[in-house]
């Protein structure tokens, strides 16, 4: 294991590769501190807790936006951008034929993401500042329109980044910049631990049992992560000339968790987002309704859960078309033992599918509630360790590894994963 990661360092492009990854991420990090100008700080760090939109949004931003710096919006309107044009392949015909086109279609999709990623992100920006107004030192027009400006032009630089570390890096860099952010906020849990201990409020007890739990869930989030149901696939043997072609095995990978961290986003953000208007308006019966969707209620965990199995199986029927995956085998020779070709292929991959995504949405499900489940058994509140954070950390992670994998085994190196 040593001799392999020490070859790591004897793959010169890798190398490089490396130190340019983490050069942006030094600028990131720089980024996350350079204030907005005009806006009182201190004010607007006051709003931000664990039960709220903004909590969620300061967590992938690695902190800046509770100090509203120029990346204060993170690379979320980007996600948004990709999300949104994801979903729209199914209803524009334009999309999903550009889906097909290869290498020049990706491309046009991508310009179009950028394009969405600035409108959205001006939209955001100006709600953001219009709502914190009360932090501007000089609310006007004019102050609203500059900062909304500021925070865009942040956003599109990080997405500058992200595609340079994509294009001259290691792993895909808008997801790495995502995992830079959740990964700089370990410090700062680790001292709200040390905290509780300092004051008598935990012990030494609760905090091995919390380490016990969190290496518990590591590992399961991994096992679950690299989880596949392996379809075996015949291809038919057909003779041209005097070669003969196909004849061999193989297999269709279905991924248990095809939706990844999607649904937990889509369910957080729809029901935090009655608590972050609760905070903003002063109207009685609103601060209801908002005390409702209280984090941890009765209520919000059972809608909690039931959004996150609708939208895992929404977001998977979006992102596998299982009729094409038949098609394709059709057209290529390919069937399944045992059946016929074209629909009874589909409709076995389909039957196959619903019951592995009913297990990668109540995996999800779990993984969500785990942080409520963990403060309840361990008396360690205000550290967000779970749910959306470690299957980001943990997916960018071992896609980065494999990357890096590659590029050492195309030097004959010997790699480090088994």
């Amino acid at each position: 294991m040593l001799s392999a990661l020490a070859n790591l360092s004897q793959v010169t492009e890798l190398r490089r590769k490396i130190l340019f990854t983490l050069a942006m991420f030094v600028v990131f990090r720089a980024g996350t501190h350079i204030p907005v100008p005009g806006v009182n700080a201190s004010m607007i760090e006051q709003l931000f807790n664990s039960g709220n939109l903004l909590g969620l949004l300061d967590m992938f931003s690695g902190g800046a936006l509770s100090k509203f710096s120029v990346f204060a919006m993170s690379i979320t309107p980007y996600i948004n951008a990709s999300i949104i044009l994801q979903l729209l392949k199914v209803v524009v015909p334009t999309l999903e034929q550009w889906g097909k086109e290869g290498v020049e279609g990706q491309k046009k999709i991508t310009k179009v993401t950028r394009y969405g990623t600035v409108l959205l992100g001006f939209i955001q920006a100006l709600g953001m500042a219009y709502g914190l107004r009360m932090a501007i030192n000089d609310p006007s027009i004019f102050s609203v329109l500059l900062i909304a400006i500021t925070l865009t032009a942040g956003t599109v630089f990080l997405m500058w980044i992200g595609e340079q570390i994509t294009a001259k890096g290691v792993g895909n860099g808008i997801s790495l910049i995502i995992f830079a952010g959740i990964v700089s906020r370990i410090p700062d849990g680790l001292h709200v631990i040390y905290q509780y201990l300092q004051a008598g409020t935990i012990n030494a007890l609760n905090v091995l049992l919390f380490a016990v739990i969190a290496v518990a869930m590591i590992v399961f989030v991994i096992a679950i992560t690299q989880g596949i149901r392996k379809v075996p696939v015949q291809y038919a043997k057909r003779v041209v000339g005097r070669k003969m072609y196909g004849g061999h095995s193989s297999y269709i990978s279905l991924k248990v968790n095809q939706a990844g961290v999607i649904p937990i986003i889509f369910a957080s953000s729809i029901l935090m987002f009655p608590v972050t208007i609760g905070q903003f308006v002063d109207v009685a019966w609103i601060k209801t309704v908002a005390g409702w969707f209280a984090w941890g209620s009765p209520l919000q965990t059972t809608l909690y859960v039931l959004m996150i199995l609708f939208f895992t199986y929404f977001y998977t029927a979006v992102s596998i078309n299982i009729n094409d995956v038949a098609d394709n085998l059709k057209k290529y020779g390919g069937f399944i033992p045992g059946l016929r070709p074209g629909k009874p292929t589909s409709d076995y991959l389909d039957k196959i599918m619903t019951r592995i995504t009913l297990a990668g949405a109540i995996f999800l499900s779990l993984i969500a509630l785990m942080p409520n489940v963990i403060g309840w058994m361990t008396g360690i509140e205000g550290v967000y360790f779970g749910g959306t954070a470690l299957l980001i950390v943990v997916g960018v992670a071992l896609d980065t590894m494999k990357q890096i994998e590659s590029l050492v085994l195309m030097r004959h190196y010997q790699g480090f994963m088994k």
